[in-house]
């Protein structure tokens, strides 16, 4: 049987926590496809090799798929772009990525395809992370997304709001940036991912605590907390919130333990270990260490 794209959802096959599996998944379909369809499942292939960084290969299925694409339809092209842009930004070469990206939303709302529309406008944002031309994409995307009926567009409207909410806090717009985050964890909600809904509130909390709401922080924080003990899991960055919190209410002997807490639990995280070592560092000074 011949996979066509009214039989096929590529965001389906996405594990994006194991792309590994991902890549599985769209090797398998690629020898029940053809033509545009087929160079659609490459673009992604190329992305899983993106996500686990060996950026190299993923360069090396794009420019197969750039060989093909003169005879193709606008889908694959936007794709193309998107990819090849997702490699270059994730390799930490912003300028080439966001042209790629500005590339594929031109494209894509030429060829009226939402979805990947929104997609670029939300990858051209995420170029300018922190800045008011950020904040200005994701509005560009959300305003397509809000007004589409494609699963694509409306299935990223919470996380342009959370990047937007992140934009806006670290250009110091805190009220601002606590609507959003409000907005998008009432979109998590709606949408039953409980992992998500979590980061959400937490994201709230944090963004109450820059307002100096620390009561309100601390009690969104707490509940998070319990929610975690309950299901046998613990995170790290709530305890540190947590400690943050208690700190600046001055309980000091409390905010020890949960600082304690935290560089304890977000010691076993690699990512963090790597990428916040002065913020680690940070945590155990102020667990008494």
């Amino acid at each position: 049987m011949t996979i066509s794209e009214d039989n096929l959802d590529i965001d389906e096959f996405w594990e994006y926590s194991d792309p590994a599996v991902s890549e599985e998944r769209f090797r398998a379909a690629l020898d029940a496809t053809q033509g545009d369809l087929r160079l659609e499942l490459l673009t992604q292939i190329a992305r899983t090799f993106s996500l686990r960084g060996r950026f190299d290969e993923a360069h090396e299925v794009l420019n197969d798929v750039e060989k093909q694409l003169s005879n193709a339809g606008a889908r694959p092209k936007v794709r193309y772009l998107l990819e090849r842009g997702r490699t270059f930004n994730s390799n930490g070469e912003k300028e080439k990525a966001r042209d790629l990206f500005i590339g594929a939303w031109v494209q894509a709302r030429k060829a009226q395809l939402e979805g990947l529309a929104v997609d670029a406008a939300h990858m051209v944002a995420i170029t300018y992370s922190g800045s008011a031309e950020a904040v200005d994409w994701n509005q560009r995307g959300l305003t397509i997304a809000r007004g589409s009926r494609d699963p694509k567009a409306k299935g990223l409207i919470p996380a342009m709001l959370n990047n937007s909410a992140w934009d806006l806090h670290q250009m110091g717009r805190f009220e601002e940036a606590l609507s959003l985050f409000e907005e998008a964890q009432v979109e998590w909600t709606s949408r039953g991912k409980p992992e998500r809904i979590q980061i959400a509130k937490w994201s709230v909390a944090r963004c109450l605590r820059s307002l100096k709401r620390y009561d309100e922080a601390l009690a969104i924080q707490r509940a998070l907390e319990t929610e975690h003990k309950e299901a046998g899991t613990t995170d790290g960055y709530v305890f540190e919130e947590i400690a943050e919190n208690l700190a600046l209410l001055g309980r000091n002997e409390e905010a020890i333990s949960y600082f304690e807490l935290a560089y304890l639990e977000l010691g076993k995280d690699e990512w963090f270990v790597k990428n916040e070592p002065e913020r680690l560092a940070n945590l155990k000074m102020r667990a008494g260490h």
